[in-house]
């Protein structure tokens, strides 16, 4: 069948078969720009009616173990903003330990070029996420035991691979991440998502893996006007997936010295309610630890920065008697 781009009206020449039933978005060749896909399925042809028989009631079956129902569906949980330095692998890093910590299974996934949540966790994994994509390695080798219930699959510099690979996908690029990830994420109770900064193929697929966002906004302009731009972001991706919702936003680098982060908190507070999470305070705990390849509640416990990530893991799980 003949796909036109409504970009550039380049047509292509396509297989409608071959293309997956969940793929939604194809990336013209031409012009280089995404659009909608709409290929009309053929519905199967009904099973011509069987005559009717009688059967013989089967014997009811032995007494036996019955298996355990699953208490919750993986929860997986993204944290974003294309703004840079607001503290996303900060909180990304610190929300999987606590949730960790609290007797959570937990995957931390880093989509990051720089691979920094590794480094803060102290480990050198000798593969991660683009391995595990391209199959180069097992799950069992990319992904890690980096702590009790905390496991990472690490980013860092080969990711630029796999842009390029998903970059070259006609059709379904944006569903490489998730289609890596959904088999795995059965052993385990959440999946942390740290994105990078800016707006690119693995966002996008992160986007289209996860069902909750968490948007760290530190407490000043910049970054408030850059939160602005990413709802519009975060719009246009819910045209194709509804299930991404805006689920946590997380003040952080509060400082009570300045008066205008206090301005800027009261505003969020005022637009987006119950989604505003208690601010992250100003820390240098925060920032000394990953030099020593620990996180805020192994480096410093009883400091502001632990604090108030326990407090963020008991939004998260719903449950406020946690670490008491």
């Amino acid at each position: 069948m003949i796909i036109t781009c409504p970009h550039c009206k380049k047509q292509h020449n396509i297989d409608e078969k071959r293309i997956p039933p969940n793929v939604k978005m194809a990336r013209c060749q031409g012009c280089g720009q995404q659009f909608p896909l709409d290929i009309p399925r053929e519905e199967p042809s009904p099973a011509p009616p069987q005559p009717a028989t009688i059967e013989a009631a089967p014997a009811p079956p032995a007494p036996g173990p019955v298996a355990a129902p699953s208490s919750q569906e993986t929860r997986r949980i993204g944290v974003s903003l294309s703004k840079g330095g607001v503290g996303k692998t900060t909180t990304s890093v610190n929300l999987a330990a606590g949730l960790a910590l609290a007797g959570k299974r937990v995957l931390l996934v880093d989509t990051d070029t720089q691979g920094q949540s590794s480094f803060m966790l102290g480990v050198k994994p000798k593969g991660g996420l683009t391995e595990l994509v391209t199959g180069e390695l097992p799950p069992e080798e990319a992904i890690i035991q980096a702590r009790k219930n905390l496991w990472i699959l690490a980013g860092g510099k080969s990711l630029a691979g796999l842009k390029r690979l998903i970059d070259r996908k006609d059709y379904g690029g944006e569903l490489t991440i998730a289609e890596a990830l959904t088999p795995l994420e059965k052993d385990y109770d959440y999946v942390v998502v740290d994105t990078s900064p800016g707006w690119d193929p693995l966002t996008v697929n992160v986007l289209f893996y996860v069902n909750e966002l968490m948007t760290p906004v530190s407490l000043e302009v910049m970054s408030i006007q850059g939160f602005g731009e990413f709802l519009k972001s975060i719009a246009s991706i819910q045209k194709f997936r509804k299930e991404v919702q805006l689920q946590y936003i997380l003040p952080t680098f509060r400082d009570m010295r300045i008066k205008r982060g206090t301005e800027f908190l009261e505003e969020i507070e005022k637009i987006y309610g119950d989604k505003v999470c208690a601010p992250i305070r100003y820390n240098v705990r925060l920032s000394e630890a990953p030099a020593y390849g620990q996180t805020i509640f192994e480096f410093a416990p009883g400091s502001n920065g632990a604090q108030d990530y326990r407090d963020l893991v008991r939004k998260v799980t719903g449950e406020p008697d946690l670490f008491t």
